[in-house]
């Protein structure tokens, strides 16, 4: 009888330091996690610091420059960029060579880098998490377009750019790029970057890299096709490296006599060094299955297109001064080649050139700058001296 009763006495006791361990752990954790909800709070309700450089002109070199991005919403998530790519876009943009800008404006719509917070309704993302942003950060999301993953061609409110576009949420007025240190974007319209890729070659997969997959892919390339890629710069090497990867013979048209061994290296069967006489052209006539323009300004290109089989297309994905190009239509009515041009591509698509990419190890090849040699780094783009793409260091801003 007295063993039956020390037995139960004993389990009492542990029973009650059972009770009490369980009130000071409950008590730990609710004081934890109280003190969490005061931080992610503070952050949830306050505009986020930012700082970058920016176009305040659009002829004066960029600048420093401190600034707020808006507060972090319930899907919104804040990426600290740890990269982000030049594009020749940035440049247009800024030097107001598709229409009148609002300034300051921080360009670059190559954004790779890690989530450090998240909005109370956010699935796809984790702090912690390595994040892209490419060229949208909004759509209407309920047109027949958004609704088919073709965010970029929104047809009721239009797509809304990462850089320079009318936003409401924004305390500049406008959308703020990724010459920055951190940007706030809704979940959706992040990417995510798998592990095995590094983020600075992750960055120009986001809009070079989509530019130039999302027509090659939709136009349906294929093992033993001849594609043509005209212009090997930030694009175009890309281009080559995807075509290239998808088993097309791929011929590269470039004006720049120094580029060939890199270009070869790039994958291309065949380099192409044209002058302005355009005779190097001719033996070409009718040759390719398809044919890829990255060319950033107009040029003279009826005989570009005339290497195109008939029936076949030809995409210019470069986009010019005002959107201006000449086309010979006596050429196009002889060469029936199809004609198109193409934007960039939408979420899914994205998202799936970044595996794409990832996996078949195809990286951009690129040079990183620090933040304060950017407008040295622009003035080389514009003259063909880029080797293929700058990526800015964000640790710089």
């Amino acid at each position: 009888m007295e063993k039956s009763r020390r037995k139960f006495l004993q389990q009492a006791a542990l029973a009650g330091t059972g009770l009490a361990l369980a009130d000071v752990s409950g008590l730990l954790a609710s004081e934890s996690n109280n003190k969490n909800n005061e931080i992610k709070n503070g952050i949830m309700n306050k505009l986020i610091k930012s700082k970058g450089y920016a176009g305040t002109d659009k002829e004066s070199p960029l600048k420093y420059w401190e600034f707020e991005r808006r507060a972090i919403g319930d899907y919104d998530i804040l990426i600290d960029i740890k990269f982000s790519g030049i594009c020749h876009s940035d440049i247009h943009t800024i030097r107001d060579h598709w229409g009148p800008q609002k300034y300051p404006q921080v360009p670059g719509h190559e954004i790779a880098g890690v989530v450090a917070a998240v909005g109370n309704k956010v699935t796809k993302f984790k702090v912690g998490d390595k994040a892209g942003v490419g060229c949208i950060v909004n759509s209407c999301m309920e047109c027949t377009s958004c609704k088919n993953g073709e965010e970029h061609h929104c047809e009721t409110t239009g797509m809304v750019g990462t850089y320079g576009a009318p936003d409401t949420t924004s305390p500049s007025g406008i959308t703020q790029g990724g010459y920055s240190n951190n940007i706030v974007v809704t979940e959706h319209f992040a990417v995510k970057i798998p592990q095995n890729i590094d983020l600075q070659y992750a960055a120009s997969l986001l809009c070079a890299g989509i530019t130039t997959y999302s027509p090659m892919m939709k136009t349906g390339i294929k093992k033993g096709d001849k594609v043509g890629v005209i212009g090997i710069g930030g694009l175009g090497h890309l281009a080559v490296k995807i075509a290239t990867a998808k088993g097309a013979d791929v011929y590269a048209f470039t004006t720049s006599a120094d580029k060939v061994k890199d270009i070869k290296s790039f994958g291309a069967k065949e380099v192409i060094i044209v002058d302005e006489k355009q005779e190097q052209l001719k033996p070409l006539f009718g040759k390719l299955d398809y044919m890829i323009s990255t060319v950033p300004y107009a040029y003279e290109m009826s005989n570009y297109i005339s290497c195109v089989k008939p029936n076949g297309f030809f995409t210019q994905v470069g986009q010019p001064i005002n959107g201006e190009l000449t086309i010979n239509n006596f050429n196009m009515i002889f060469n029936r080649v199809n004609f198109n041009g193409s934007l960039i591509g939408g979420i899914p698509e994205t998202q799936e050139v970044m595996d794409y990419c990832s996996l078949n190890k195809i990286y951009p090849q690129i040079e990183i700058i620090k933040a304060d040699e950017i407008n040295d780094a622009w003035d080389k783009v514009v003259n063909k001296k880029a080797r293929y793409r700058y990526v800015i260091d964000a640790s710089t801003f």
